[in-house]
């Protein structure tokens, strides 16, 4: 200050002088980098000569009394939460846990948010008067064996939730032990008479070259262990040099001053030895070796566990490689896609698969089915009958054919491929299994599918516009319960643009859905995604299984990994050609399947899902129900229902038309009025805008249209619609 009383511009001293003046040390711990920067007094402070330097973290701590350290991590860590500075009170102890000073730490923890590690950076100051006295001589044994406890604990839980190998090194090398802890870690195997290095921590690979891979029996510590099954410890560079002078030159190098080899043990047996290397001198006491013992068994724990893991996943993709096909470019026109997920639990193999298989003549096979079962024996069924399949369509047998045969082909698998299995009262063996199968015969060039079902779900359809229907398909019962169960064809047509999903059980009834709301889940889906490639679409369908939006629908908050899935999307990949029908919806009826009239009331609502006109929905509704009731009762063949949208929204009429085998033409009656029957043509004459009657080669067709109204068009204007010249040659053709 000058005589006036104002301060002069650079009268105040620098701020290492008057840190040094007041005693007081800056220190800096980087926790990603596990160092520890400190200055002059700082290094004096916690025990250090009273120099400038950088040391490891875990030399540092060893400084500390280990419960006071364990109290500054909590206190940092709710710092950071906080926002504010920590403050703690520690004791610096001596290389035999006597305490020799007390002081205070400041420090402003800041995290990097790119790996969720942080740094301190603050001052350390003696504490006067704060010395305990004889108090302060005294070892720490309480604390320490309570700073043990707590510290095995969080061990064992963080080895215990490690799944890999790389992941319990990890553990294993961010584990701060109470009092001491390592800077280098190693674990060892053995392959034969070879000892292999399996990870190591702490260390340059360019250094651990030497230890990669040695013979068991040379004169090395860790190969010592894995042949003994005993501990080595090496308080000092001396005993090491004196107790393994072959192997001393290979690790002098790397300037350690203390070492722990201890086994690594797993089933009674030696599987292997850990490597603790310290950066500074250690006594080794019972304690000590007590800590790494029990460190050195829950490491040789976990490292079985997460081998068996990486074994069993290993195993798990090998087959899966092995039984999902390869769904690369096939047959120009026809675009392929597939997933299979296998259940949560167990092996994650089961019994689902898809197949596409080449054919003769550049047509294409797609194969889905599901074997009964998650387990082992189930993944085995399937692969045989996967191989059978290939077999059989690589012979030019049709689609029933095809499933005819590997129905009895799994009879016989089924029934004696169970051995050691037990046996119910019939005599039956009890582990008998069945499979349901889809079976898909494809031809790019017209677009027609040859569908062969054998107890499996029906495929769906997404056509051109968007609308996505249930395509109803004759079937069979499970491959393997009847040796003598025929399967019937089902032919639909596959138009430009349409995509057809067929998939297992697990996709719709995944996440406590019944088949009703699986499918509506599933609907949705394919009318949000439909439009995107092959792959965003499966991986879509996916989603709305597994995915964060899956549990806001109907369904238990439960992993929904309860089943395999399998799906295949198969898409007709040509353009439309103009005039094509926009929609279309086919079923077979037979004689012996009156209930199926409900199918195509169905189908036929779900076609005009966004018919402007209820009314006329429901007229349709009665016709189909009248022609396909009339078919049924006045033939002796079956009834194909063929529905058809057609023309831009606004300017659209639906057709639908019945076919049958029989030559006899219906004709008008006009039934009295107690009559129970003789009103269908009535019905048809004034519900439908046309209608008519097409003679065929063999048998004949009832059809009818209905025009979709205006835009504040009255209905009465219905029958003038239905005779405008644009319309006129397709009634005549049937009248």
């Amino acid at each position: 200050m000058s005589g006036t009383g104002e301060v002069q511009e650079g009268s105040l001293p620098d701020p290492d002088t008057v840190l040094a003046a007041v005693g007081t040390g800056v220190w800096r711990w980087d926790e990603a980098a596990g160092t520890v920067t400190l200055d002059a007094e700082a290094a004096r402070l916690v025990g250090l000569p009273a120099h400038a330097v950088t040391v490891a973290s875990a030399n540092i701590r060893s400084r500390f009394h280990p419960v006071d350290w364990n109290e500054l991590d909590s206190i940092s860590r709710l710092a950071i939460t906080e926002g504010t500075v920590a403050e703690a009170r520690l004791r610096i102890v001596d290389e035999h846990g006597r305490e020799i000073r007390v002081v205070r730490a400041r420090c402003k923890p800041l995290v990097d948010p790119r790996n969720d590690s942080y740094e301190m950076t603050g001052t350390l100051q003696e504490v006067t008067g704060a010395s305990a006295g004889a108090a302060a001589l005294s070892e720490v044994t309480g604390d320490w064996r309570r700073s043990r406890e707590a510290f095995l604990l969080d061990a064992g839980r963080a080895l215990a939730e490690a799944r890999s190998t790389a992941e319990v090194l990890r553990v294993a090398a961010g584990l701060s032990m109470p009092g001491f802890s390592p800077d280098g870690l190693a674990v060892f195997g053995s392959e034969g008479d070879r000892l292999v290095l399996v990870g190591h921590q702490g260390h340059d690979p360019s250094d651990v070259g030497p230890f990669t891979e040695m013979p068991l029996d040379s004169d090395y510590p860790a190969a010592e262990v894995i042949r003994t099954g005993h501990a080595v410890y090496l308080s000092s560079p001396r005993e090491y040099a004196e107790r393994y002078p072959a192997a001393w030159p290979m690790v002098e190098r790397f300037a350690r001053r203390s070492w722990a080899f201890l086994p690594l043990t797993a089933g009674g047996g030696t599987m292997g030895a850990w490597l603790a290397a310290f950066a500074y001198p250690v006594r080794f006491t019972p304690d000590e070796r007590s800590v790494l013992t029990t460190v050195a068994r829950m490491l040789g724990q976990a490292l079985s566990r997460a081998s068996a893991a990486e074994t069993e996943k290993e195993l798990t993709q090998g087959l899966q490689r092995s039984m999902m096909p390869d769904l690369g470019p096939r047959v120009p026109g026809l675009g392929v896609a597939g997933r299979y997920v296998p259940t949560g639990g167990g092996l994650e193999v089961g019994g689902d698969w898809y197949d596409v298989i080449t054919l003769p003549s550049d047509r294409i096979a797609l194969v889905i089915g599901d074997v009964q079962g998650h387990d082992v024996r189930a993944a085995g069924l399937m692969g045989q009958l996967r191989i059978a399949l290939r077999a059989y369509a690589a012979e030019g047998h049709p689609p029933d054919a095809v499933l005819t045969r590997a129905n009895r082909f799994m009879a016989g698998i089924a029934e004696f491929g169970a051995t050691g299995a037990t046996r119910g009262q019939d005599g039956r063996d009890g582990d008998e299994r069945f499979a349901t199968c889809l079976y898909v015969e494809a031809d790019p060039a017209t677009g027609m599918l040859e569908i062969a079902r054998a107890g499996h779900l029906d495929p769906a359809v997404q056509m051109a516009d968007g609308t996505v229907l249930m395509r109803p398909t004759a079937g069979g019962l499970p491959l393997g319960i009847d040796p003598d169960c025929d399967y019937p064809t089902t032919r639909i047509v596959l138009e430009p643009g349409e995509t057809m999903l067929v998939c297992t059980d697990g996709l719709v009834e995944t996440g406590g859905h019944d088949l009703s709301t699986g499918w509506a889940r599933i609907k949705a889906t394919l009318e949000e995604f439909g439009s995107e490639n092959l792959e965003v679409l499966a991986d879509a369908l996916i989603g709305a299984v597994y995915g964060p939006g899956s549990h806001h629908t109907t369904g238990p908050l439960t992993d929904r990994r309860d089943d395999d899935i399998g799906l295949m999307l198969l898409r007709r990949t040509s353009v439309p050609e103009s005039g094509r029908a926009a929609r279309r919806a086919t079923l077979a009826i037979a004689q012996t399947e009156p209930e199926r009239i409900a199918e195509a009331r169905l189908q036929l609502r779900e076609l005009l899902h966004d018919w402007p006109d209820g009314e006329q929905v429901e007229s349709a509704e009665l016709l189909v129900s009248e022609l396909l009731s009339n078919v049924l009762r006045h033939t002796d063949g079956d009834a194909r229902l063929v529905a058809e949208v057609t023309g831009r929204p606004g300017h659209r009429y639906m057709r639908v038309e019945v076919a049958d085998s029989s030559d006899d033409l219906p004709h008008k009656r006009r039934p009295g009025e107690l009559a129970s029957s003789g009103r269908g043509l009535l019905l048809i004459e004034y519900l439908a805008d046309s209608w008519g009657v097409a003679p065929r080669g063999q048998g004949k067709s009832i059809w009818f249209e209905l025009g979709e109204p205006e835009p504040g068009a009255d209905r009465g204007d219905r029958t003038d619609r239905g005779d405008r010249t644009d319309r006129g040659d397709r009634t005549d053709r049937g009248d």
